[in-house]
């Protein structure tokens, strides 16, 4: 007997939703940084931090609903 295993997504939809995991990992690594301690830090008040790692991380939730929704054209 046959095994016809069928994925619903297809290859591209995996490499996307990838891509999307890969920027997910960059904005959260935009918000890390070192810690001192007991110390005040006024570095984690950064730009980087508060504004660029969050937006880079959503944008890539965003993305993965693109690439889980993409379909490819059909000649």
């Amino acid at each position: 007997m046959e095994n016809n295993t069928r994925f619903t997504l297809e290859k591209i939809n995996l490499i996307l939703i990838a891509i999307g995991f890969a920027i997910i990992v960059l904005g959260f690594a935009l918000m890390t940084g070192s810690t001192t301690g007991t110390e005040f830090n006024p570095d984690i008040f950064s730009t980087r931090r508060i504004t660029v790692g969050p937006v880079v991380a959503f944008s890539g939730f965003i993305f993965i609903i693109f690439a889980i929704l993409f379909k490819k054209k059909s000649k």
